[in-house]
């Protein structure tokens, strides 16, 4: 995806005392629009090719279902002026629709860097794993494994993560091959339990749990990683309109990274 991790302007490391983060926040919604009306069939890159000569791009996301006819986006510039000029690219058509362009107002929540692959064995490992939301709450561990094992091949872990205050739950799911991954994308849409789940592919790899050393429980034993969610993924958590328009779990929703 677009994503970009860290880097200077995360300024969560608290330089400058408690207001610097607050600040950098500040500067990275003046500095980000906010796009919605977007073809599902657009990428990232191709949106952020019509935005090009507005000024240069620190970070480009897309957002939503794309099983949807209409998803939105959020683009970071490198300065302030670069995202003024981008409001005029208003009512530019991509797609088979006219982009609706806006000041945004949140910040992109950045990619907490400590999920990122940390080595080449991460990496390979994220090859073999989805992101999977709107998880019916009626279905557990078992349903969720049965479904993927069914249509895309054998699973080699599984975190099914969020509790009964949530709408919906999330997992991160990983295959022994890469080749099921990729079918697994192909399964967005597709109901478990009652509701049609989405799949992602996913930024980082399957973490155990802190509280809970084991990934993968034996039968019979109880669920780890029920309660707030120690494993975030970024692309889910892209500001307070995705926030509101997912009713997930607040999977990428700054709080949650504070582990």
């Amino acid at each position: 995806g677009g994503h970009k991790a860290g880097g200077a302007r995360d300024a969560r490391d608290g330089n400058g005392g408690p207001a610097a983060p607050h600040r950098a926040n500040e500067d990275s919604i003046r500095r980000t629009v906010y796009i919605c009306d977007v073809d599902q069939q657009v990428t990232e890159a191709q949106l952020a090719t019509v935005f090009l000569d507005s000024g240069p791009i620190v970070d480009c996301r897309v957002c939503g279902d794309p099983n949807s006819a209409m998803r939105f986006a959020f683009i970071e510039f490198d300065d302030e002026e670069s995202a003024r000029r981008a409001l005029v690219k208003n009512g530019v058509v991509l797609g088979a629709h006219p982009l609706r362009v806006l000041p945004s107002r949140t910040a992109i929540v950045p990619v907490n860097g400590q999920y990122l692959p940390q080595s080449y064995e991460e990496r390979e490992q994220c090859s073999r794993t989805v992101y999977a939301a709107n998880i019916d709450k009626k279905v557990d561990r078992t349903d969720v494994r049965a479904f993927f094992e069914t249509l895309c091949g054998r699973v080699s872990k599984l975190r099914l993560l969020g509790d009964y205050q949530h709408a919906t739950r999330i997992a991160f799911i990983e295959f022994h091959k890469a080749e099921s991954a990729i079918a697994a994308l192909n399964c967005s849409g597709a109901l478990l339990g009652s509701l049609p789940i989405r799949v992602s592919p996913s930024k980082t790899p399957v973490r155990p749990d802190p509280r809970h050393q084991q990934v993968e429980e034996p039968a019979g034993a109880s669920q780890g990683g029920e309660g707030a969610p120690s494993q975030s993924e970024g692309s889910e958590g892209s500001g307070g309109e995705e926030a509101a328009a997912a009713a997930a779990p607040p999977s990428g929703a700054g709080d949650v990274n504070a582990a």
